[in-house]
């Protein structure tokens, strides 16, 4: 009697499929280059800016020229509205709205649920922001070397100017998405560059701070943005005056304790409660 062998059925232990962090390098590139891929397609975010500083920055060296040098010897108006002009390009240039509409979509809580590192998310955003700051500052430069601004402090200067143009920007940006992340509202991101008119304003913007009088001088000398104003004038007018250019750093610097301060926290909060 022949006795016949079934083969023994298997069973097959299903490991659970767990996705692997990827190198935090990985992650920022990721986040940076997407929210930069989504520029050409959202340029109502960019063109306005340096809509408004190329503007102002023609708009005030005819209207002021005549008046300032003629009364104040050696002065070059010119060189003196370039970084006011780059300070209203740069400022509040951001993907914080672009990140509101992430949130109102669910893509920002799709996000949290994967391994990306939730610091990378922000650190990628504002990497693009700072190429974002760059690139809008080059047609700024240009405008002002063509009508016959001199970077005293040369080339490096130029880089520097560059430079601290984009940390300022970066420093300012983390009001935006600190606004972005706690109320995820557009309205209110938007509203987040009107932070700026007081600090722009009520500095020396338009003329020296030797010549501000009363109250608003008094203001002038404990807003940060005029020690980034007269950090950035000094590599333009002077050279390299390295005091100048530490209390410029300084103000950029507490500027942006503040607000990565409020950003981070914010960041913390979407993170507890996505």
């Amino acid at each position: 009697m022949t006795t016949m062998s079934y083969p023994r059925e298997m069973t097959w232990r299903q490991s659970p499929v767990a996705a692997r962090p990827a190198h935090p390098v990985r992650d920022v590139a990721s986040i940076a280059g997407r929210a930069l891929r989504a520029v050409p397609r959202e340029l109502e975010t960019v063109i306005p800016p340096i809509f408004i500083a190329l503007f102002f920055f023609v708009v005030n060296i005819g209207t002021l020229q005549r008046l300032t040098e003629s009364h104040i010897t050696g002065f070059d108006i010119k060189a003196f509205m370039l970084p006011t002009a780059i300070l209203l390009g740069v400022t509040g240039v951001s993907r914080a709205g672009s990140l509101v509409l992430d949130i109102q979509n669910g893509y920002l809580d799709r996000l949290l649920l994967t391994p990306v590192r939730r610091l990378a998310i922000l650190i990628g955003l504002m990497l693009a922001d700072v190429a974002i700051a760059c690139a809008l500052m080059v047609p700024i430069l240009g405008l002002a070397l063509a009508l016959g601004v001199r970077m005293e402090s040369g080339p490096a200067g130029a880089v520097v100017f560059l430079l601290m143009g984009c940390a300022w920007s970066l420093a300012f940006a983390g009001f935006g998405y600190a606004i972005a992340m706690k109320t995820g509202n557009p309205a209110a991101v938007n509203s987040s560059f009107l932070l700026f008119f007081p600090f722009l304003f009520m500095t020396s913007s338009y003329v020296p701070r030797s010549q501000l009088t009363g109250w608003l001088g008094d203001v002038a000398g404990w807003n940060p943005v005029t020690y980034v104003l007269e950090g950035l004038r000094s590599l333009v007018t002077n050279g390299w005056q390295w005091a100048a250019l530490g209390k410029a750093v300084l103000a950029v610097a507490m500027v942006a304790v503040v607000s990565m301060s409020l950003c981070l926290a914010a960041l913390r909060g979407r993170t507890r409660h996505g």
